[in-house]
């Protein structure tokens, strides 16, 4: 099956954050202080999903407060911080939800997001992703993370649910 028709059934994302909200890089002051780049594309792509009812939340396997900051900012409801098993996470929300599987994607791109691409109905690597990440995923996104790749899974699924025109006109 391809991308597009299991994007059909999707209405809740999950992703992960460093190498898909951001490049991956970890900048530190002398100090400690921890700096991270986030893409515009990516935070607009959010919006434009959450403006059609389709909740995003975040899974990451560190803890930082721009994280926190950030998906604040983008209204982002459930972030799950210090997690390196996501999986565990991912079912309570879908419990939560009472949600399928089949009607989530997840967005990662490194081994510990492997379970989740593995379980869910539209599994993502971007572009950098780990080569094993990548073998597994249903997708895989021609950007990199941190340069519009979950903007670009944003587009996929709208298009897949026929509503990217409808949303775009908006703007137009």
């Amino acid at each position: 099956m391809s991308a597009t028709d299991l994007a059909k059934d999707i209405c809740f994302v999950v992703t992960d954050v460093d190498g898909v909200l951001t490049n991956g890089q970890l900048m530190f002051t002398a100090q400690g202080e921890q700096f991270k780049n986030f893409n515009t594309l990516d935070g607009h792509g959010i919006k434009l999903l959450q403006s059609e009812g389709i909740e995003v939340a975040i899974i990451t396997g560190r803890t930082s407060e721009m994280v926190l900051k950030r998906a604040t900012d983008l209204g982002i409801k459930t972030i799950i911080q210090g997690r390196e098993d996501k999986w565990i996470p991912l079912q309570e929300m879908l419990a939560e939800r009472n949600l399928q599987p089949k009607q989530v994607a997840y967005v990662g791109d490194d081994w510990p997001d492997l379970a989740c691409i593995r379980r869910v109905g539209l599994g993502v690597a971007v572009a950098n992703a780990d080569e094993a990440v990548k073998a597994h995923a249903d997708y895989i996104t021609e950007r990199r993370g941190g340069e519009g790749a979950f903007r670009e899974v944003a587009s996929l699924i709208l298009k897949a649910q026929d509503r990217y025109d409808r949303v775009l006109e908006k703007w137009l």
